[in-house]
């Protein structure tokens, strides 16, 4: 989350008549930066990771955990933490407890549920191997020094969502639902962030829309659910707002957990990885070539199978956030005929990506969206100010939306040393991969988000999965490797990526030969490799523009994806692996990498579980689940309990062991 603006927000009819007055001043803003960036060169890779907690609080009396609203408050402490300013630093090593001197000390930022946390390390990572051995530890420093700041009763967990978000018990302090802003049968809108922006973007997208955001999820049918199954939550007779119609006209659907807020969605937790390219070009080939991984990544850190206190029958939080935030009218999608908006749009503005931005040869127009929309005014501005067609469509796709928070003092005079006209629309586009430009006025270079992956519930997980999107990253880079595929083909996999058990039941478009014809080169992209570069893989070989584009694809599991297939795909294990090879790292660091790269390996190959998986064999598995699809208050505790001990007693091993599929019997 960055700096949060503050001014009058304007409701929704107000802000709507200034939309397209904040994309001409975005663009131009836009153009600007590009026309100062775009030749900017940094010393080497720079990457940084961000990790988002929920804070509970357990009655230990009455076996009861709930959220704490107290974001603010604990923002505050940290934020007035003398000695922590002071210290500047220090990581405590993962074995002994003793400091590394010479870090800076981590940044809190807030999210949008008054009940999360943000954390990110207080420098960015550099592109040395040994950096990549400190991000644990720092990621234990970061929750270690959280933790400080709460209540004794306190916790700051990892878990992607609290399952019993919408209870109407959940939340500490307590407050009623349906307010104003968030107008939810099920949440308060003291649930939200109060900074303006928030309860605004909030009640703006349901204004917007026409109608509250819909969220419905399709229930697990365990032995004893209903058939048909009805969200018993739902009150059919609530008549405090307009919308309280919704439900009334089928917005809760039969055999799905329905919901009906933005904070449903955005109460979600993620980790997120931003790389700082070297150049603008080195940075649109990570975008392009790490976009196909995306619903990869996502299956491989699946952890979200309850919602609103029952289990669902998905594993991944994607399409609820995407729902949470979808502001699209009727007419745009395409349930009344176009008259007052511009286009019909297929997708939400939290969605995934729908463009390529590379000027790559190996680039086809095959590959690109087909459906793509864009706007034409939009683009044409920015190719009459010097921006290349390839990456004026992605922005003028991105400028089809509307802005949701405009500030009435940012109307007031364009400023060119400014990108919040900018950020207003980039910000709330939330693909699974972002394209970033520097900061207007700033040394920072451009920047690639990578956004699909759910958070994990151990310190070891995050950084596991924070280090092989590190290493794979490097890997394209040095072997020069190609993931292009159709961008439709992507899209069906985020949707597969949700199913449960997609990591071990499912397969997804990968492509089927990702060597180049080009040689391989070895360190951030720019130094010619030998021969011996690459010993693990086949030669490179040429790639044909000829030939039907279905041919350079083909449905693989996850296992194969990481762990290669015999005689054919190498597998991006093999490929990081390779990668290390020719950079000759020390035999203790690759032991080090190979603990990480080992738990990719054995998510993908199904030796250890999902937390998904994990978490739903826990609760089918309690005493106090009646096998009817419902997570009382008791499980969610002990749930929540177990999440807790995992992550502060056991370290590893009690990892492996809780999450050993072969060694628990299957749900």
């Amino acid at each position: 989350m960055g700096l949060l603006a503050t001014g009058t927000p304007l409701e929704w009819p107000e802000a709507k008549k200034v939309a397209g007055h904040v994309r001409e001043w975005g663009i131009e803003q836009l153009l600007a930066i590009w026309n100062k960036a775009k030749g900017k060169e940094r010393d080497a890779l720079l990457w940084g990771d961000e990790i988002e907690y929920l804070v509970v609080s357990f009655d230990e009396d009455k076996q009861k955990v709930v959220l704490s609203l107290r974001q603010a408050d604990i923002l505050t402490a940290l934020a007035n933490d003398a000695e922590l300013l002071e210290q500047g630093g220090g990581v405590p090593d993962i074995q002994t407890g003793d400091k590394k001197l010479g870090k800076v000390a981590p940044t809190f930022h807030p999210e949008f549920g008054r009940f999360m946390l943000e954390a990110t390390p207080g420098a960015p990572w550099g592109i040395g191997f040994k950096d990549l051995l400190d991000v644990e530890s720092d990621m234990k420093w970061r929750r270690a020094i959280a933790k400080q700041h709460l209540y004794a009763c306190e916790y700051p967990i990892t878990l992607t969502n609290f399952p019993l978000l919408g209870d109407r018990k959940s939340i500490l302090p307590w407050y009623p639902p349906s307010g104003s802003k968030l107008r939810s049968q099920f949440l308060p809108d003291e649930i939200a962030n109060p900074h303006i922006r928030f309860p605004t973007l909030a009640a703006n997208i349901r204004a917007r829309r026409g109608r509250k955001v819909e969220l419905n999820v399709p229930v697990f049918h365990d032995v004893k659910t209903a058939w048909p199954w009805k969200d018993p939550t739902v009150d059919y007779d609530l008549h405090n707002w307009p919308e309280d119609d919704d439900v009334r006209n089928g917005a809760a659907k039969e055999n799905h957990v329905y919901m009906d807020a933005m904070a449903f969605g955005m109460g979600s937790c993620c980790l997120q990885i931003t790389f700082q390219a070297k150049n603008i070009e080195e940075g649109r080939k990570m975008y392009d070539q790490l976009s196909p991984l995306g619903p990869i990544l996502l299956a491989l850190t699946a952890a979200t199978p309850v919602y609103k206190g029952f289990l669902v029958d998905t594993d991944v939080r994607w399409n609820q956030i995407s729902r949470a935030v979808d502001d699209r009218t009727p007419e745009e999608l395409g349930e009344k005929p176009l008259k007052n908006d511009r286009w019909r749009i297929p997708k939400s503005r939290y969605a995934s990506n729908s463009t390529y931005i590379s000027q790559d040869p190996r680039l086809r127009p095959e590959y690109l969206d087909p459906d793509l929309v864009v706007d034409p005014e939009m683009k044409a501005k920015l190719i009459d100010g010097g921006m290349d067609d390839q990456l004026a469509t992605h922005f003028a796709h991105l400028f089809i939306r509307d802005p949701i928070v405009v500030f009435n003092e940012d109307l007031e005079h364009l400023d060119l040393e400014k990108s919040d006209h900018f950020e207003n629309l980039q910000s709330t586009n939330w693909q699974h991969m972002r394209f970033k430009p520097p900061p207007a006025g700033s040394d920072i270079g451009w920047r690639v988000e990578v956004r699909p992956m759910e958070i994990q519930i151990t310190d070891f997980e995050n950084a596991a999965f924070a280090v092989f999107v590190v290493l794979i990253t490097r890997a394209i880079l040095s072997l020069d490797l190609n993931f292009y595929l159709p961008i439709p083909r992507t899209t069906e996999n985020m949707e597969t990526a949700h199913r449960r058990d997609a990591v071990l039941n499912d397969k997804f478009y990968f492509r089927k030969d990702p060597m180049p014809k080009r040689q391989a080169r070895t360190n951030g992209a720019s130094t010619p490799a030998s021969a011996a570069s690459t010993p693990k893989l086949q030669p490179t070989r040429p790639d044909s523009p000829f030939g039907p584009v279905e041919d350079e694809y083909e449905l693989m599991t996850v296992d194969e994806i990481i762990n290669g297939k015999t005689d054919s795909f190498p597998g991006l294990i093999p490929l990081v692996e390779s990668y290390l090879d020719s950079v000759n790292v020390d035999v203790e660091t690759r032991c080090e990498l190979a603990q990480y790269l080992n738990l990719i390996k054995g998510r993908a190959n199904g030796s250890l579980w999902t937390a998904a998986k994990w978490i739903r064999h826990f609760v089918r598995s309690h005493e106090k689940y009646d096998m009817d699809s419902v997570v009382c208050e008791e499980v969610a505790y002990d749930l929540v309990k177990a999440a807790e001990r995992i992550t502060e007693e056991e370290g590893r091993d009690g990892f492996a062991k809780e999450m050993m599929g072969e060694c628990r019997q299957r749900s």
